[in-house]
């Protein structure tokens, strides 16, 4: 079981500088990476895929359940220890945490991409490959879910997030920070996540659902216009604690009673929700109307979860049990 799958779905660890389109476009084809990884190291069996060749702002959750069955194909062979994803980061979190709560093999899974092309100096992608390889080879990777390996760093895909638009360091826990790192040629675990949830949902989505961004002097016009063309779900990205303004409350509850699942998190990046304040608008006046609260889940994880969960037929009360 030595074997390791490197599937490439494309991204900036992919790209070049163009002068015709006078940006980073797709120009390295996953032969030349591994061909650049052979001669930095001495990895044998590595086995590429080209899944395939896009900027991540193309990976939709569709795609995502194409990539989810082409990793089992992997995983189910004795002779493959693991796989590293190659990624683009945009939506990276997104990929990596639906691959996690899809996921029913013990085997490592690890995202990885690039923040600079491979025309910029301080080129990373063959650093972040190189180490999220090591990953995969660390029997300590077993059984920890789906990792996301940037910039020396090893990351829970239910935790992570891309917190930066240009810095390397971009890939963080904000809340519990990273679960270990890779130096030199050692992995380094330092903890275990004591929280993860074990979801084992089938690979299944409903589509409509959608995540609104909460803000000071919002009303409910777009969840009605949601609403009434055929939204299955909602997130809301709250304020603070897990609130939304006032004007919001005659949408919310009119979404709630026609059977349409609300999801609240926060559009702060760390920390939970939690029904602490009974003002209109207030987590309590939510819980109230039958919404659900998201944890610490970010907005387009969330998303994903609930997608994932209209998609395996929960109902209210799954739902709300599943966040």
């Amino acid at each position: 079981m030595n074997k390791i799958a490197l599937i490439f779905t494309g991204g900036t660890i992919a790209m070049k500088v163009s002068s015709k389109q006078q940006g980073a476009v797709l120009g390295l084809s996953p032969d030349e990476i591994v061909d650049t990884l052979h001669t930095l190291t001495d990895f044998e069996h590595l086995v590429p895929h080209a899944f395939a060749d896009l900027p991540s702002p193309s990976i939709t959750p569709v795609r995502m359940v194409a990539l989810k069955q082409v990793i089992d194909s992997y995983l189910k062979d004795s002779e493959f220890a693991g796989a590293v994803i190659i990624h683009g980061t945009d939506t990276l979190e997104e990929t990596a945490f639906f691959l996690d709560v899809v996921s029913t093999s013990p085997k490592p899974v690890v995202l990885t991409g690039a923040m600079k092309n491979a025309s910029e100096i301080g080129y990373d992608g063959m650093t972040n490959l190189i180490s999220s390889i090591r990953v995969v080879m660390e029997s300590h990777s077993h059984g920890k879910g789906v990792l996301v390996v940037m910039n020396y760093a090893i990351n829970a895909a239910c935790e992570v997030m891309k917190t930066h638009t240009l810095n390397l360091d971009t890939f963080k826990s904000l809340d519990f920070g990273p679960l270990g790192i890779i130096d030199d040629e050692d992995v380094i675990y330092f903890r275990n996540q004591t929280q993860r949830k074990d979801y084992r949902l089938r690979p299944a989505i409903s589509p409509d659902v959608f995540l609104i961004k909460c803000y000071a002097g919002l009303d409910g016009r777009l969840i009605d216009f949601l609403v009434d063309t055929g939204a299955k779900g909602l997130v809301l990205e709250a304020l603070g604690r897990g609130n939304v303004p006032p004007d919001m409350m005659p949408a919310i509850t009119r979404a709630c009673h026609q059977g349409i699942p609300v999801v609240i998190v926060s559009r702060s990046p760390g920390g939970r929700v939690l029904d602490t304040y009974g003002y209109p608008g207030g987590g309590k006046d939510l819980i109230r109307v039958g919404c659900m609260l998201g944890g610490s889940l970010s907005g387009p994880k969330a998303r994903i979860l609930l997608m994932l969960a209209l998609g395996n037929g929960f109902d209210r009360e799954g739902i709300r049990h599943l966040f």
